[in-house]
């Protein structure tokens, strides 16, 4: 039985919850550090736990969008000891900053494969990335927005059944609901699209939460 009455959670709620999660781990927090001054997005704390707790049992994973690498740590966090990710993102720069936290973190280097290259042009050529080749229990969504549509569709072929597929940033700061203006061409218009296409499709049992920046979550029925 609902118990709600109208309630909405509110600022008081998350920082209730914020101090009684356990302490963000020390390596997150010098990425989060570093990442304002650069001007560099990275995932919302609570957004983080979310995929920390969702890469529990999840041994093979596939990223889409690496920048400093906060939200693959949170993957690698989750996942059991020998689980793998492959993250794909076209700025080496970043990634071999990321690297480094990484190792900071005492994750191996062998549990994480970088691919330089934008992704639907890693996804397209198969033969040369194999770490792409899957298949993966687990996808995470976090780069260009006008080109999630074509990720999943990129990624599908790759998921086993019952895997989990991620996308963050899919209330778009309010813009996607129209609760703020958004303007021609700033990826709302794909948002709203990728949001009513994945909920609609027979081969995901999917929802949206409303936390950080809004995640999609997908179960891929296979």
């Amino acid at each position: 039985m609902s118990t709600r009455d109208g309630y909405v959670p509110t600022v008081v709620d998350r920082a209730w919850i914020e101090a009684t999660a356990a302490p963000v781990h020390p390596v997150l927090a010098m990425i989060d550090a570093a990442a304002g001054p650069d001007g560099i997005p990275i995932l919302d704390r609570e957004a983080g736990r979310v995929l920390t707790a969702l890469a529990a049992g999840r041994r093979r994973i596939v990223e889409v969008g690496t920048a400093y690498g906060y939200s693959t740590l949170c993957l690698a966090l989750g996942q059991p000891a020998d689980g793998t990710i492959v993250t794909i993102d076209p700025d080496r720069s970043r990634t071999e900053r990321a690297r480094g936290w990484w190792r900071r973190a005492g994750i191996p280097d062998t549990r994480i494969v970088v691919v330089n290259r934008p992704a639907l042009d890693a996804f397209a050529a198969a033969a040369s990335e194999p770490a792409l080749a899957g298949p993966f229990d687990l996808a995470f969504v976090d780069a260009l927005k006008h080109e999630y549509g074509a990720y999943l569709e990129a990624i599908v072929p790759r998921l086993v059944p019952g895997a989990l597929v991620i996308a963050d940033n899919v209330l778009w700061a309010g813009r996607v609901s129209g609760e703020r203006p958004s303007s021609q061409g700033d990826g709302t218009d794909a948002l709203r699209a990728f949001n009513a296409a994945v909920m609609r499709d027979s081969r995901f049992t999917a929802t949206i939460l409303p936390v950080g920046d809004g995640l999609l979550l997908a179960g891929f029925r296979g």
